[in-house]
């Protein structure tokens, strides 16, 4: 079974942006992070694809933490996922995010309120 987590808090240290999920199962072991991300329309939000033994794990980035993403893409910092006592490296979600947002640009296949939201926070002209 694929396993999903909200990551709805952000925070900047010695910069590195942490991302963290307020609940996290703690059945989650052994995560791996897969440098992959898809678009969830429905829920307005980024999925960055994680690996937990044998199953899936969704990692959700939200629309609230989006202004977030686009200061590290703006400066090109890290991007880390705190897990109860781990923190692992999200390999790949800049040029993974890069490539789409480039996509959801005036592209209607990803809907008319993620498009608009997706170019207003992330200042796509």
């Amino acid at each position: 079974m694929n396993t999903r987590i909200e990551l709805n808090k952000a925070t900047l240290e010695n910069n590195i942006l942490i991302l963290e999920a307020t609940e996290t199962p703690t059945s989650l072991q052994d995560v791996e992070a897969k440098g992959q991300m898809l678009v969830d329309s429905d829920h307005l939000a980024f999925i960055y694809i994680l690996e937990s033994g044998d199953e899936f794990v969704y990692a959700s980035l939200p629309d609230s933490i989006w202004p977030h993403l686009k200061e590290a893409l703006d400066k090109e910092i890290k991007i880390e996922l705190k897990l109860s006592n781990e923190q692992i490296e999200l390999v790949n979600l800049i040029d993974e995010l890069s490539y789409l947002l480039e996509n959801i640009k005036d592209n209607a296949n990803y809907g008319e309120e993620m498009e608009n939201k997706v170019v207003e926070i992330f200042a796509l002209a």
